[in-house]
């Protein structure tokens, strides 16, 4: 291919805008490192007399997705619009035509990767996707390709900044979840409805297709175990510094014995942990592999120009291929491990009660503890001759299903006011 690569975005956003940017800013840069000029050729949008943040000719402007994948002279489909449909039929299209896709779209790859990669290979196009977890910060390449030569063992990682913002914002100011995300969505951090971060599904979405990439398994976002940080309070936090603790939101992906741990919720991690100083709105993924040991991947997880600039890495990538006549990558090989119920999970947990302050109050929960395997190894008291007093436990390792068990009964205690919160702890055990 002698003449520029010509690129077609749908969707012209944040990162639509961040592409857009980078290919006007840094065109001659691109050029030399691309085999020769990649062109911005035309952009879907749904509004195309609307202001933009790029400043994109108006007659690359399109109301119509479809003629963006159909133009002959598009050779590099970008999708950015983000959701399931159209972008999944859109993607698809592309790749039928043996067009290369780039996109940052993690909804549609957690939900249907497997299918578009295996598309992608039937009709010798690729699909590219670095900028669909964790913004500007390398992590899909280096799992497909830099660490190929490792069994990956495990990942866990923060990869969600609202929630991140968040959880600084609480540990930093001592202020309750609702005022640190009115303050993240005043800085506009965090959307009008932030479910989405602080439920947990979009670090769902993101752990869903690394844990596929480093354990070769179609894993479905149904199975990914999602608990979000609406329930962490200024109390928690506290406890958990006493007890040497962080929490962070963590997405966590491990192979044990044949089957997959994925989950994500809020974890209490030693002070000492690298990712304990992650904070405000940076991600950081932590990677375990049988030869490199341990890695961590550092940076600004979302917004246009970092984001971006993992998008413009792929479109380099896909023009240099196109210009060598490369057809995609073959769908690397499938284990198709299972995915473990979380009930099945083993973890250290932190549970804080409201009880009342009575002689034998602490002897009759450790007796529930203990009945269902349930061993203790530390607790924190706070208040004296009050109703009611906070009671903080932390366990030593221990299944999820017998933790359950053991705070159904404790629940049922006349002395047991309510069970305030139940935070995994990771961390070697003492």
């Amino acid at each position: 291919m002698k003449r520029p690569v010509g690129v077609g975005l749908l969707g012209c956003g944040t990162v639509g805008a961040g592409v857009a940017s980078i290919l006007q800013a840094n065109g001659g840069r691109i050029a030399g490192r691309a085999g020769g000029p990649v062109e911005l050729r035309k952009v879907a949008v749904r509004d195309v007399n609307k202001p933009r943040e790029a400043a994109i000719p108006p007659g690359l402007l399109t109301g119509d997705p479809w003629a963006v994948v159909e133009d002959p002279e598009v050779d590099v489909v970008v999708e950015l619009i983000g959701g399931v449909e159209p972008a999944r039929e859109l993607i698809s299209e592309a790749l039928r035509r043996g067009k290369p896709v780039v996109t940052a779209n993690k909804e549609v790859l957690a939900r249907h990767g497997a299918e578009l990669l295996a598309l992608a290979a039937r009709h010798g196009a690729h699909l590219m996707f670095e900028g669909s977890v964790a913004g500007g910060i390398p992590i899909i390449k280096p799992l497909q390709e830099c660490l190929a030569a490792n069994r990956v063992q495990s990942i866990m990682g923060i990869i969600n900044g609202t929630t991140n913002y968040v959880l600084t914002g609480m540990s930093r100011r001592g202020v309750d979840f609702e005022t640190a995300l009115r303050e993240a969505q005043a800085l506009g951090y965090a959307e009008a409805d932030p479910s989405s971060d602080v439920e947990g599904y979009d670090a769902a979405f993101k752990i869903a297709i690394l844990a596929s990439l480093a354990f070769e398994t179609a894993v479905r976002v149904e199975d990914v175990y999602c608990e979000g940080i609406s329930r962490i309070t200024p109390a928690d936090i506290e406890y958990g510094r006493e007890l040497g603790y962080t929490v962070k939101l963590l997405a966590i992906a491990r192979e044990e014995e044949g089957r997959l741990d994925v989950r994500v919720h809020p974890t209490f991690i030693p002070d000492s942990h690298p990712l304990a100083a992650v904070s405000d709105v940076f991600n950081a993924i932590f990677v375990q592999g049988d030869a490199v040991g341990e890695l961590m991947f550092y940076g600004r997880g979302a917004g246009g120009l970092p984001t971006g600039s993992a998008v413009v890495a792929d479109i380099m990538e896909a023009a240099r291929r196109l210009r060598r006549g490369g057809t995609g990558l073959a769908p690397g090989p499938r284990r198709d491990l299972p995915v473990k119920p979380v009930e099945e999970t083993v973890s250290r947990f932190y549970v804080s009660l409201r009880v009342v302050d009575r002689p034998g109050v602490l002897a009759a929960i450790a007796g529930a503890f203990g009945r269902h395997g349930v061993s203790i190894n530390s607790v924190i008291q706070k208040g004296r001759f009050e109703d009611p007093i906070d009671l903080v436990f932390v366990t030593h390792e221990v299944q999820e299903a017998h933790l359950r068990r053991a705070l159904a009964e404790i629940d049922q205690l006349d002395v047991v006011r309510n069970i305030g919160n139940v935070i995994r702890v990771e961390g070697p055990d003492a």
